[in-house]
């Protein structure tokens, strides 16, 4: 065990590592510092997870009042899109001790004629305006393009973990293939049961295997209704390597003490042992975080 995971199994009971906190593209139910008391509170950890780009910074910012915070990042076009540079600056503000991994999101704003039925508004017009404007990991044919690549390549010098954001189908098969191929160390599919990813259960047990392939489950996309019961449960109790979080945030969406009730209750319905508990939701997440 890692002296990353030895700190945190010490402090959280839980670790959640999908959350939107303000400010982001989208308004949000609380800031960061408030989220972090939260979480604290409930004796849980939390990764920000912000549509404008890095989340680092208020992460940090949370750290330095001893809160169970930690950053990431998201390669949308308005923060310069899935580019090595962008990367590079938040490595730069990851400062605190045993902040781990980075979580590195490729593009969630990819031009995709998909609507959500999320209920929200956008923070400001300039927010509206930048969320229009999508990025790409593929070209035309739908192969990865040389910087998503690059992107994949620096996970092994690097400490980071590579999301796949709003992947389509496709481009989460052509990612597998080049992450398998350049030994890229951490590779989480970001809520893959979304309707732009489109993977069931089954789907995800065909593939899942490797050791550094995370399947991420949100709650969401079962609030949500992408997925029924069914799915939502096996992926929880049957699939290696799930990291359960919420995704969670949205005003319209339950609070965090909500969430965090519901999940209990949900594991119950679940039939899930503790061990099977605190490997989704504690375990598996420390375990792809650790450098």
């Amino acid at each position: 065990m890692s002296a990353f995971q030895s700190y945190w199994r010490e402090r959280l009971r839980f670790l959640d590592v999908h959350y939107h906190a303000a400010p982001d593209a989208f308004r949000r139910r609380h800031g960061v510092i408030e989220t972090g008391r939260r979480y604290q509170a409930l004796q849980g950890g939390v990764v920000l997870k912000n549509h404008l780009g890095d989340s680092v910074a208020s992460a940090e910012a949370a750290r330095a009042l001893d809160l169970p915070v930690f950053g990431s990042t998201v390669l949308n076009a308005v923060a310069g899109g899935p580019c090595r540079r962008a990367l590079e600056a938040s490595l730069c503000r990851l400062q605190s001790e045993h902040s781990g991994r980075l979580l590195v999101h490729l593009p969630t704003v990819t031009g995709t004629s998909h609507r959500s039925r999320l209920s929200r508004s956008h923070s400001n017009p300039f927010c509206e305006a930048a969320f229009g404007e999508a990025a790409a990991i593929c070209d035309e044919q739908g192969q990865l393009l040389p910087q998503t690549r690059e992107l994949l390549a620096m996970a092994r010098d690097y400490p980071l973990v590579i999301s796949s954001g709003h992947a389509s189908r496709n481009e989460v098969m052509r990612l597998l293939d080049a992450a398998d191929q350049l030994g890229t160390p951490r590779l989480m599919l970001n809520q893959p049961a979304n309707p732009m990813t489109g993977m069931s259960a089954a789907d995800l047990a065909a593939i899942a295997g490797p050791d550094w392939l995370y399947i991420e489950q949100t709650a969401l996309t079962y609030l949500l209704g992408y997925q029924d019961w069914d799915d939502f449960q096996t992926v929880l109790r049957e699939l290696p390597n799930v990291v359960y979080s919420s995704d969670l945030g949205q005003t319209s969406q339950p609070d965090i003490e909500d969430w965090h009730r519901q999940s209990l209750g949900w594991f119950d319905d679940m039939r899930l042992d503790s061990k099977r508990r605190d490997s989704v939701w504690l375990e598996t997440p420390l375990a792809m975080l650790t450098p």
